[in-house]
């Protein structure tokens, strides 16, 4: 994949996560607040997948990624993530207060990554590109 492809789909996951900012949000808070899980996982994808919950479709929002809701024991146990490698990504996690935990899962890439939570100062645009 070249540098461009791969910053075409970076901006794009971006201007789709600005939208869904607030939802995922909230879904990371109720997750923990449930006992779910300790480190809610995001599955941001162009495609249907068999794991998680489908909490946002990109159809009913005109993005460009459906974002799934699911945990680090079920991408475990999905071998999505080896049993040997949880310490690991749980040493990685950042706080799930202030960013959210996306896999970004495209024909051409799969990577995990961290994005801040826009913070809530009234002027979503500018805490959003401030982050």
């Amino acid at each position: 994949m070249s540098e461009e492809e791969f910053k075409k789909i970076i901006e794009s996951l971006k201007a789709d996560l600005k939208i869904y900012d607030e939802m995922i949000k909230e879904v990371s808070a109720d997750m923990i607040a449930e006992g779910f899980t300790e480190y809610p996982v995001f599955i941001a994808t162009e495609h249907d997948v068999k794991i998680g919950e489908l909490i946002i479709d990109k159809n009913d929002m005109a993005g460009t990624y459906n974002v799934y809701a699911t945990t680090i024991d079920e991408m475990v146990e999905t071998k999505l993530i080896l049993e040997t490698k949880k310490n690991d990504f749980i040493k990685a996690y950042k706080d799930p207060k202030k960013f959210m935990c996306v896999m970004l899962a495209t024909e051409k890439l799969a990577s995990f990554i961290f994005v801040p939570f826009a913070k809530s100062s009234g002027n979503e645009e500018e805490d959003y590109l401030n982050n």
